[in-house]
């Protein structure tokens, strides 16, 4: 059964109309493990790889894990609702973004130390 990242992954591939062998490339990785990937039989995909990918299309990681149907990172500005503990004055837009793609790395690692925990 094939992994929603890898689906995510796939779609996106073919949306630039790239090869398994093209993005492997641009990503740094063997074109098999790609292909394992978006067939789901590599299981447990690696964050640093789904930041490149996510990176490297221009969507949210959010995306690649199937928490929204929304690709883009252009949802709505950064700067719309800041948490109230956040100090973004003088942030660029990329800057907001930059920091946005920390805190959900650091939900996802929340959630995956979450789903490991046998309690």
């Amino acid at each position: 059964m094939m992994s929603i990242v890898g689906q995510r992954i796939k779609w996106l591939r073919e949306q630039k109309q790239w090869s398994q062998l093209q993005l492997a490339e641009k990503l740094g990785i063997h074109n098999t493990v790609l292909s394992r990937i978006e067939s789901g039989d590599k299981k447990g995909v690696d964050a640093h790889l789904i930041s490149k990918v996510a990176d490297l299309f221009e969507v949210s990681t959010d995306f690649l894990h199937g928490r929204t149907e929304e690709p883009s990172w252009q949802r709505g500005s950064v700067r719309e609702t800041p948490a109230t503990f956040l100090d973004v004055d003088g942030l660029t837009e990329k800057d907001l973004i930059e920091v946005k793609r920390h805190i959900e790395f650091l939900k996802w690692k929340a959630l995956q130390e979450k789903s490991e925990d046998p309690s």
